[in-house]
């Protein structure tokens, strides 16, 4: 029997197994996530130079005062956002869950950011994202449909015990940030925030991941072992 005639149900990869839908280009996808992410910063320590851009899509009161560079970068966020997705999906024909997620916050609060003249709701983007993974983690992993696969876009592979306890690190690392994110927001300026937001929290993640290494070598399953391993919890 070719692969052609197998069921689907055999056809189809484990989600603990190694996926299929791995970035082609590691130095691609990272661009694309951290791209309008350092937008944002640039755009709110120099909102002059965005202002040409911005000017004729935002009002003139929000181009004025001590807010105007938080509302020009949450412009241009979302300019990027929508950028980086439409290349992504060109170059891939795909657009991973965790990209799109952040991008659809991204656009949601910044939208009601800019159409609200308020500021604090793009404040809050990052709390609620947290919040929404950590609970989709521990949520996946009770009903056993594992979510951190698919947050990692199926780039490796790890034991039924590996991928729980990771969850459970994660998740509760998620709650982290959006308490970390919440007491910024609301004891520092905008720009300490901004800070916070890039590089602050792309650093504080980066060092997470990398303090997981060692856990996931440990609990990372060969491609034999991976094609013979569940597809949930």
């Amino acid at each position: 029997m070719n692969e052609m005639q197998k069921p689907l149900s055999d056809q189809r990869p484990s989600i603990v197994g190694q996926g299929r839908g791995a970035p082609r280009n590691p130095l691609l996808k990272l661009g694309l996530e951290v791209g309008p992410l350092a937008l944002f910063f640039f755009a709110n320590a120099r909102p002059q130079l965005f202002h040409p851009l911005v000017a004729p899509f935002l009002p003139a009161a929000l181009l004025a005062g001590e807010q105007a560079g938080l509302f020009t970068a949450t412009f241009v966020l979302i300019v990027a956002v929508l950028a980086a997705l439409a290349v992504s999906y060109a170059m891939t024909r795909r657009i991973p869950a965790v990209p799109l997620i952040t991008a659809v916050l991204a656009i949601a609060f910044g939208g009601l950011t800019l159409y609200l003249h308020d500021a604090t709701i793009i404040k809050m983007k990052p709390t609620i994202l947290y919040i929404c993974f950590s609970a989709a983690l521990l949520i996946g992993m009770m009903i056993g449909r594992p979510v951190l696969p698919i947050l990692f876009d199926n780039a490796m592979s790890l034991s039924e015990r590996g991928w729980r306890l990771l969850t459970w690190r994660w998740a509760g690392f998620f709650l982290v940030l959006a308490g970390l994110n919440e007491i910024v927001w609301r004891t520092q300026s905008n720009d300490v925030w901004v800070a916070f937001k890039f590089p602050g929290l792309f650093v504080l993640v980066l060092l997470f991941t990398f303090a997981q290494l060692p856990f996931i070598m440990r609990n990372r399953l060969d491609e034999e072992e991976a094609a013979r391993a569940p597809e949930h919890f």
